[in-house]
């Protein structure tokens, strides 16, 4: 009996290369960022079809900032890539940790239904109480 989804239909496109998501310094403590993409898009590896969704990334910054224009860049390069919705979010999650390492960070995936059925992916990260160091607030 022939499966019809792979290993390699389930691993497509968590080691793709993708822009590197550039950072600024943080000048405050703690608050929170969400940054909307409400026309995501990606491809589903198996059959090729596009999938379009919103994603959405909450974070709250340790010492690093996401620079938008380069967090846009990196975004729009899943256009041709052929990867899972849960990959997606996972690995939006796993780059975005790597590259700001945020106190905490949560990427929401919500994906235009097909076939009847929508999609709403979830992925959660926080660091360890003990090494959260806080940025001390400029002077005035």
């Amino acid at each position: 009996m022939k499966r019809a989804y792979t290993d390699e239909h389930a691993a497509a496109g968590t080691r793709e290369p993708l822009p590197e998501i550039e950072t600024w310094p943080n000048q405050y403590g703690d608050y929170e960022i969400e940054i909307v993409m409400p026309e995501f898009t990606s491809v589903c590896p198996k059959t090729g079809l596009p999938d379009f969704g919103r994603i959405v990334l909450r974070y709250v910054p340790l010492r690093s900032c996401l620079e938008l224009k380069s967090y846009k860049m990196y975004l729009l390069a899943y256009r041709e890539m052929g990867i899972f919705q849960e990959n997606v979010v996972n690995r939006i999650l796993q780059d975005v940790v790597k590259a700001a390492d945020p106190v905490r960070a949560t990427v929401v995936g919500e994906f235009t239904p097909r076939g009847g059925l929508g999609t709403l992916v979830t992925a959660n990260w926080e660091r360890a109480a003990r090494k959260a160091q806080r940025p001390r607030r400029g002077k005035r």
